[in-house]
């Protein structure tokens, strides 16, 4: 009998409207590289056309583009469409991100990114889309002497395992992988807890404080770990 050729299925669709042709071209590759099938669009209204004529499972969605811009595109789509949407910005700012959330956006990712934050929100949000799980980019982080081992899901201080529980391996793991960035409450319940964001929920709160306890008993510094009131949280 003669032996049949396997082919791996094709990974998640994905469609980049990106008017940066290099950063377009990059991303197409890095995405590529990582089983994804990709397609390109170079300005808001030929990306919203693609968005409905074909199926994707993930839409890269640049908010400054020529003719009509992102929250536009994201607007109109949002009528008949609810693909998963991340908004990209040369803009970090917290009302940039509430008016992407506002306009239909599932995530926001601040340019310069890396690739690997990137594969991070795009895993998580097919997760959450039931789609196909993406291979995650990173395993492991390290922060030293913090180890956090992705799939175990456990966070280790020079060695001593803090027995967290998932949800509180998910903030950990979240604060450390954007490190450097403020993450605010709202933009961390819907990544971690999955829910939107009541002043009156102290639930981060709570599990940050549990994190933060068994990180310094394992003589970790807990300083790294930043509450900016008002503002959020952030890993340094």
């Amino acid at each position: 009998m003669q032996a049949q050729l396997i082919r791996p299925a094709p990974g998640p669709r994905v469609l980049v409207v990106e008017d940066d042709a290099a950063l377009g071209q990059q991303l197409g590759e890095l995405l590529a590289a990582n089983r994804f099938v990709t397609r390109h669009a170079s300005d808001g209204a030929a990306g919203l056309r693609a968005a409905l004529e074909e199926p994707f499972d993930l839409i890269l969605l640049d908010v400054l583009l020529p003719g009509m811009d992102g929250y536009t595109v994201l607007r109109q789509l949002r009528q008949t469409r609810q693909t998963p949407v991340v908004m990209l910005t040369a803009c970090n700012a917290e009302e940039e991100r509430i008016r992407g959330f506002t306009s239909g956006a599932d995530d926001y990712v601040a340019k310069p990114f890396s690739f690997t934050e990137l594969l991070l929100r795009i895993e998580a949000l097919l997760r959450r889309a039931g789609g196909e799980p993406v291979q995650p980019a990173t395993q492991a982080l390290h922060a030293p002497p913090l180890t956090l081992h992705r799939v175990q899901q456990r966070a280790c201080v020079s060695g001593a395992d803090l027995k967290l529980t998932p949800i509180q391996f998910k903030l950990l793991w979240t604060l450390v992988a954007f490190r450097g960035e403020v993450m605010s409450k709202a933009y961390l319940y819907q990544l971690v807890l999955q829910r939107e964001f009541s002043r009156y929920d102290r639930s981060i709160d709570m599990h940050l404080s549990r994190v933060r306890r068994r990180l310094g008993a394992a003589g970790f510094d807990v300083s790294r770990l930043q509450t900016l009131h008002g503002r959020g949280y952030r890993f340094t």
